[in-house]
């Protein structure tokens, strides 16, 4: 066999996202693209704020020697010190550059995290539903995803379940908030709660549980909601990010891992993820990217323009019957599906020539997926659709 049989077994329960995208690039050709409603794909479709575009024109015209070079495994220093300042001002902490690792986006962070501070057998425990590739990172450097439902109808985070949960394997608690695909924020006194209960498991097993926090979508946030910040609520923990979303540019590849000021050993494990960064041949992220978004700390994207989609797509769906807590961040919507069967109705959905991806793709069965960075015609071209999809469920 050419393909290693574990990569087979992958391929077989692999992405819902790519085949629907996929499927949607098969309808196009069928309908034409203005006759096909895909939501199948979080790809922004707001541009990047203007100055992207002014500051990468200077870097280009400018020309600076060694601006195309190899530079630290971590990252340029400036650029690392440019966000470690960002993290100071925004969440009134104290830290430097040197807590600070440049990565190729949050999935690139995300590897390095787990190829850091994974041993084989070691457990990530993380709430469902929940982005899939989370498992497959985690089989990379020899980890087992375990994951815990969330509540509903709200998603947040169960933490008594959680609490249940975590074992003497466990070394890893991984967040996703804003979350894909829920959109939920997890609250303040959540993410305290949450502190408190690593802090006692991590003394009761003898040996420290990291908290990872995904966060991407962190500045795609809605109606005065802010994301708080797990360092100051748990020592032993990290972020990754990345500016795919709130600077509109996903195909740059270009993210970071933070490390709490508090955390026990942090010196040695910033070696560790600057090593992960070249042996896992990141190296590394993009030189041009990373002196663009030193320069951009604290810009975004204009979050009203997703905001009025997010508004004017939930207040139709709820309008036809649909189930759906309206999120508050990133660009998903995440309804209940009218029928039990959330795969057999997003093919009812591809009937009516729409594409969303399924709950079952995210360990969230019973739901569907609906990735609203569109254009306002793709939203305004599918309701009919969907209310046409509700009434054979219904029989209205």
């Amino acid at each position: 066999m050419a393909v290693a049989e574990k990569m087979n077994r992958f391929m077989e329960k692999s992405s819902w996202i790519r085949k629907m995208f996929e499927e949607g690039a098969r309808l196009k050709k069928i309908h034409g693209e203005d006759k096909v409603f895909d939501f199948s794909l979080g790809n922004p479709n707001v541009p990047p704020p203007d100055i992207v575009g002014e500051k990468l024109l200077e870097l280009l015209q400018r020309n600076d020697p060694g601006l195309h070079a190899y530079m630290p495994n971590a990252g340029h220093f400036s650029t690392r010190s440019a966000m470690s300042a960002y993290f100071c001002q925004e969440f009134c902490l104290s830290m430097a550059g040197e807590q600070v690792v440049v990565t190729c986006g949050a999935a690139g962070g995300l590897n390095i995290i787990f190829k850091a501070l994974l041993d084989p057998g070691d457990e990530v425990l993380c709430p469902a539903p929940y982005f899939v590739e989370y498992g497959f990172y985690a089989d990379n450097h020899g980890g087992v995803l375990k994951s815990v439902p969330a509540q509903e109808p709200d998603f947040n985070l169960d933490l008594e379940r959680m609490e249940q949960e975590i074992g003497p394997r466990t070394k890893i608690v991984l967040i996703n908030s804003p979350n894909n695909p829920t959109g939920q924020v997890y609250p303040e006194e959540t993410i305290a709660r949450l502190g408190e209960i690593l802090k006692a498991k991590s003394s009761r097993f003898g040996h420290v549980i990291y908290l990872v926090s995904d966060e991407p979508y962190r500045k795609i946030v809605y109606d005065n909601c802010r994301v708080p910040c797990v360092f100051n609520h748990y020592a032993n923990s990290l972020i990754t990010s990345s500016y795919s979303k709130e600077l509109s540019l996903p195909g740059e590849r270009i993210g970071f891992v933070a490390l709490s000021p508090s955390a026990q050993e942090g010196n040695k494990i910033i070696d560790a993820l600057t090593l992960a960064n070249r042996i896992l041949g990141f190296v590394n992220a993009p030189s041009l990217m990373q002196r663009l978004v030193e320069q951009l700390q604290g810009v975004c994207v204009d979050i009203g323009l997703y905001k009025g989609k997010r508004d004017r797509l939930a207040a139709a769906l709820s309008g036809f019957g649909y189930e759906v807590a309206v999120p508050r961040g990133a660009f998903y919507l995440f309804p209940k599906s009218p029928i039990p069967d959330d795969q057999e109705f997003v093919r009812m959905l591809q009937e009516e020539n729409i594409l969303c991806v399924p709950g079952s793709g995210f360990a969230g069965p019973g739901f569907f997926r609906i990735a609203y960075c569109v254009d306002d015609a793709t939203i305004e071209g599918a309701l009919p659709g969907f209310e046409r999809a509700m009434k054979r469920c219904t029989g209205r």
